[in-house]
């Protein structure tokens, strides 16, 4: 779906300098809507992703370095964009996250934080202060990008868990309280979460190598994800930036309160 049926809107993507994030910035362009990216990373990361949303849009794409630790930063970005967006971003996708891998007695408390701020409260603020804006116009979208471990644990990443599966909680209760605003012509306000599974990232190829045992790429993505995720095969970013963009069609107006698996059958054992 390449129509521009997001001309008009305006969309604010967090963590998008890189991953998940500038992939749903670049397609939510490419459908006609107007971009602010937040992230950290140094100035040609930032220079790059800029140039990366606005070829795919049709430019204009600005750049938010607001902490998300940080409350008082996120309600000053929120009042910039109102005022860029004249009234408040059309889309909001909280897609920042940090994790740290630990066995819980051994997390450090300032790393417990982080993640919590980060994956979980930045959320919170950019919704209380984007959706009645949303509802006033009859138009709104949230798509949280949780995560697999949002339906599941796994080992070693307890405030990583919490922050998904509170975000998954969160977004149900925001659905439910805007369900009734807005109408199918407007297109209504909906709330969801994604929930990936593996993801295929720069992040991850020490993962990928550390397993190919002397074979293929494709030998090592395999063993890695053999332990969890049935398909065998990785999610691209691009992917989960087709599903996001998907969410935000007139026609999604029931697609409310959902933690939609992107996991390869991985939840689904």
């Amino acid at each position: 779906m390449t129509d521009a049926f997001l001309q008009g809107r305006t969309a604010l993507v967090t963590g998008s300098t890189s991953g998940i994030g500038l992939a749903i910035a670049k397609t939510l362009a490419a459908a006609g809507a107007r971009v602010a990216i937040n992230g950290l990373g140094a100035a040609e990361q930032i220079a790059n992703a800029r140039a990366e949303v606005d070829a795919a849009g049709n430019g204009a794409t600005r750049h938010f370095d607001a902490d998300l630790r940080n409350p008082d930063a996120i309600e000053t970005m929120m009042q910039d964009l109102a005022q860029w967006s004249n009234g408040g971003v059309d889309i909001l996708v909280n897609n920042a996250g940090i994790q740290h891998a630990v066995p819980l007695h051994e997390m450090p408390v300032a790393k417990w934080n982080d993640i919590i701020a980060i994956n979980l409260s930045s959320a919170f603020h950019t919704m209380r202060l984007a959706m009645p804006a949303m509802a006033q116009r009859g138009y709104g979208r949230v798509i949280n990008i949780a995560s697999v471990h949002g339906l599941v644990a796994s080992k070693d990443k307890a405030p990583y868990v919490a922050s998904k599966f509170g975000i998954v909680g969160m977004s149900k209760v925001a659905a439910l309280e805007y369900a009734a605003q807005g109408s199918r012509d407007s297109g209504s306000i909906t709330v969801n979460c994604i929930c990936p599974g593996w993801v295929e990232t720069p992040l991850i190829e020490p993962q990928i190598d550390a397993r190919r045992n002397g074979g293929s790429r494709d030998d090592g993505v395999r063993s890695l994800l053999s332990e969890k995720q049935p398909s065998l095969r990785m999610t691209l970013p691009e992917e989960i930036a087709a599903l996001a963009v998907f969410l935000c069609r007139r026609e999604a107006h029931n697609m409310t309160g959902s933690a939609i698996p992107v996991d390869g059958g991985w939840t689904a054992q």
